[in-house]
């Protein structure tokens, strides 16, 4: 038999080997181990943190929704999601910046108009809101415009518009916030915040109770 051609036959033989341990450690064993880990250890992180209302998925608690009524908190504005007809809370077409300078006249028009409905939806009899009031977060979107939080400050210009719509105190409403809110990550990283999704959950069950 031809010496080259044994040690060719060899050499694919080994390569095969290599290749098929290699698919089942890297391709079966290694994966099943990580998914394994993560089930066991963070299994509400490793299912996509979802969030749960009456029994069923509702979201997740990484993702903002929109299309919420004014009878809830309203999310960050998320200009720098693209559209589309099939899932018109999520919008996830593709999601980014909207990549405009900050002084690009569609951006201030952006920023301007949604200051003026910011103010418009959360005035009811008795309170004003002033545009020197309104957050930044109320206005602008996060770089992904998946953002899932408000800050606490615009939670609580939106106070008295859910409590005249859903028949509470704005004590009872200011509660729910505070019983919401998330400092800082590790006391020191990143702002306060109040995830949209939880809180309106949160008072849609209030609401229930009467």
């Amino acid at each position: 038999m031809n010496t080259s051609f044994t040690n060719t036959a060899r050499l694919l033989g080994a390569g095969l080997r290599a290749l098929l341990v290699l698919t089942l450690v890297t391709g079966v064993v290694y994966p099943l181990v990580v998914t394994g880990v993560a089930q066991g250890l963070f299994p509400g992180k490793a299912n996509g943190s979802e969030i749960k209302a009456d029994g069923k998925v509702v979201g997740s608690s990484l993702i903002g929704q929109q299309g919420y009524s004014l009878d809830y908190f309203q999310p960050r504005p998320a200009h720098g999601l693209g559209e589309n007809s099939v899932n018109t809370q999520y919008k996830l077409i593709l999601s980014g910046a909207t990549n405009l300078a900050a002084d690009n006249p569609e951006l201030v028009k952006q920023v301007q108009d949604a200051k003026a409905q910011v103010v418009k939806d959360n005035s009811v009899p008795g309170y004003t809101v002033k545009a020197s009031e309104i957050p930044p977060d109320a206005v602008t979107s996060s770089g992904s415009g998946l953002d899932p939080d408000i800050s606490p400050q615009y939670a609580a210009l939106q106070f008295h518009r859910v409590a005249e719509r859903n028949g509470l105190s704005v004590a009872e409403v200011r509660g729910l916030v505070d019983a919401y809110t998330e400092g800082r990550t590790l006391g020191f990283m990143g702002e306060p915040r109040v995830n949209v999704l939880e809180l309106n959950i949160a008072l849609k069950e209030l609401v229930a109770k009467g």
